[in-house]
């Protein structure tokens, strides 16, 4: 249960991380941040691999460009933009 929420905690994070770079808001707030860093750590780790430091099962890099790609896309599909 604990690794559960060490995973949605680390996915909230990756998420933001994700988001800042990009400039854009995830839809749904904070789900959206956790469900964007999930995707970006699974489809950054099937692109780039596992390398650079874990946390929670994560490789952070790859995770970290794996969510910027989920939140760019994300935004353009929905058009949402950063909130002034």
């Amino acid at each position: 249960m604990l690794h559960f929420l060490w995973v949605l905690i680390i996915g909230a994070v990756i998420g933001v991380i994700g988001q800042m770079i990009v400039g854009r808001d995830m839809p749904l707030g904070w789900v959206g941040n956790i469900i964007g860093g999930l995707a970006g750590a699974w489809i950054g780790s099937s692109l780039f691999g596992n390398w650079g430091p874990m946390v929670a099962g994560m490789a952070i890099i790859p995770a970290i460009i794996g969510a910027i790609i989920v939140v760019f896309v994300i935004s353009l599909i929905l058009g949402s933009r950063k909130k002034a």
